[in-house]
């Protein structure tokens, strides 16, 4: 059972009884708040609730425990600038960023365009990484996004690319009120001061009859490598105490270098974790948690040694699968659902999905599907049913070390099914319910054609529908 306190830290409780807590606000009661807190390459399995025994996060499960949990949930291309493409406009990567450094297309209209038609106020706090720098050009922390590819925020500070957490910088505005400054202090600690003090704004203008409902964004990089924390977590985590995941081989450099990461990656989920707190403190100390859709994700997952790999690109289950939850919401409303969902949410459909708890209508432009009915339907009414695979896609790959080198597709199925393959080539096959830390690959075994072939028959269709370009194996 979980507990029903936040517990990371006393600054991250929620308030007691006794406590002065703001009433629910009647001004902001017309429209929900929609908040996206989210993490970088956070994995699914990197939280208690999933039973890692390395961290603790008592405030990410006790705000899935209120709300609703997709199980599933798939990160199709599992790398930074695609998934964000995708997140930002509910598009599959090859119709709108396919790779490393690429930037969003600018004339691409985001999740910010039908919220500003519904009357929200929109801001964005944090990594962007959408701009199109590239490594060649210096370090990305000085690097200024183009404000036409912000994505049409109302407000936007952010940054294009970081890996430094205690020397993080900022920018935004254009000409004379454009800024750029360093970051006080750890990157997500600061980012999530700069979205609290953004909610106070907004509950202030809101109370005063004069604010709009808002939709806000605050993307930290942690627990992104390199994987370093505030003293206070890292000080709880050793290389030495480190328990790993069946899948991480006995060779020596591997666990190794996965014991060291593993720590500082438990450390970085935790402050995560706590911060998730202090922003949920904040809407009820603001009055605003009963009108707000809350949602915690994360871009993708990290290998941390499982199979023998490092960080993401690949389509192992720790590369691909993220937590995503929803909560908030008036308590009282009858078509709320809360629970675990077995759905495959995958990154398109999460802006969809969003406009979706807001009563709003996703444009026609979004390919990705709204699953908004597994948390608020009328009352009565059946589950959609979920889907039945999700699509998996390396579409330009970066050749960086400890990444997948070539272009894959791919398909993970409802009844538990993985099938990958290379071009004209099967590469992976497993199945999931038997053997869920996929040490066994079928892919090569003709005792499983049968159902490889099935796979591969769902896989031409994904790359059919979605108007892709992939050359799968006939057999």
């Amino acid at each position: 059972m979980y507990r029903r306190h936040f517990l990371a830290s006393p600054l991250a409780t929620l308030p007691q009884s006794g406590a002065q807590t703001a009433r629910p606000n009647p001004a902001a009661a017309r429209r929900p708040n929609v908040i996206w807190f989210f993490g970088d390459q956070h994995r699914a399995q990197a939280l208690s609730l999933s039973g890692d025994p390395n961290l603790r996060t008592p405030n990410i499960d006790n705000f899935a425990s209120m709300g609703v949990q997709f199980t599933h949930a798939v990160s199709g291309f599992p790398l930074c600038c695609p998934f964000r493409g995708s997140l930002l406009t509910g598009r599959y990567p090859h119709h709108c960023v396919p790779g490393h450094e690429y930037p969003l297309p600018e004339n691409q209209p985001t999740i910010a365009q039908p919220f500003h038609e519904a009357g929200y106020h929109t801001a964005y706090f944090g990594k962007w990484h959408l701009g199109g720098w590239k490594e060649r050009n210096g370090r990305a922390a000085h690097f200024i996004t183009d404000p036409r590819r912000r994505g049409g925020f109302d407000s936007w500070t952010g940054y294009e690319n970081n890996n430094s957490q205690y020397d993080c910088w900022v920018h935004g505005g254009e000409g004379k009120d454009a800024f750029h400054y360093r970051l006080p202090g750890y990157e997500t600690d600061a980012l999530t001061d700069l979205l609290i003090r953004y909610i106070k704004e907004q509950a202030s203008a809101q109370r005063a009859g004069a604010g709009k409902p808002f939709f806000a964004i605050c993307s930290v990089q942690p627990p992104h490598d390199p994987y370093v924390a505030p003293p206070e977590y890292l000080q709880r985590h050793s290389p030495a105490s480190v328990r790993f995941r069946p899948n991480v081989p006995e060779a020596g450099w591997v666990r190794e270098r996965a014991a060291r990461e593993l720590a500082g990656y438990a450390a970085m989920v935790e402050n995560l974790d706590h911060n998730l707190g202090r922003v949920i403190r904040t809407l009820h100390e603001e009055g605003l948690y009963f009108n707000t859709r809350l949602l915690f994700f994360s871009d993708h997952g990290d290998m941390l040694g499982s199979h023998g790999q490092f960080r993401k690109t690949n389509p192992y289950e720790e590369s691909i699968r993220i937590p995503f939850f929803i909560s908030g919401g008036q308590p009282s409303y009858e078509g709320r659902i809360t629970g675990r969902w077995p759905v495959l949410l995958n990154a398109p459909d999460i802006a969809p999905t969003t406009l979706g708890l807001c009563g709003i209508r996703p444009p026609s432009w979004m390919e990705g599907r709204d699953w908004s009915a597994f948390r608020l339907r009328p009352p009565g009414s059946p589950a959609p049913a979920p889907p039945d695979s999700a699509y998996l896609q390396c579409v330009i790959a970066t050749g960086h070390g400890d990444s997948t080198n070539k272009p894959y597709r791919g398909v993970v199925t409802r009844d538990g099914w993985k099938y990958v393959c290379f071009e004209n080539v099967s590469w992976l096959l497993f199945n999931l319910n038997e053997d869920p830390y996929e040490q066994v690959n079928l892919a090569h075994n003709n005792r499983f054609r049968a159902e490889r072939r099935k796979l591969i028959a769902r896989l031409r269709q994904w790359v059919a529908d979605t108007g892709d370009k992939f050359a799968v194996p006939d057999d």
